[in-house]
């Protein structure tokens, strides 16, 4: 049995891709609130 038949290295590189992912994601968030600043706040109640 060869490693890429494995359902664990599968199980693996996926969950890696999601956590790539979804760190890009939050990257550009928050490079585009930084870029912005807080010129509008939110009012919380």
């Amino acid at each position: 049995m060869t490693l890429w038949q494995d359902p664990g290295t599968w199980i693996a590189l996926g969950v890696s891709a999601l956590f790539v992912g979804v760190g890009w994601g939050m990257h550009r968030v928050f490079l585009k609130i930084l870029k912005n600043g807080s010129q509008s706040p939110q009012e919380h109640e």
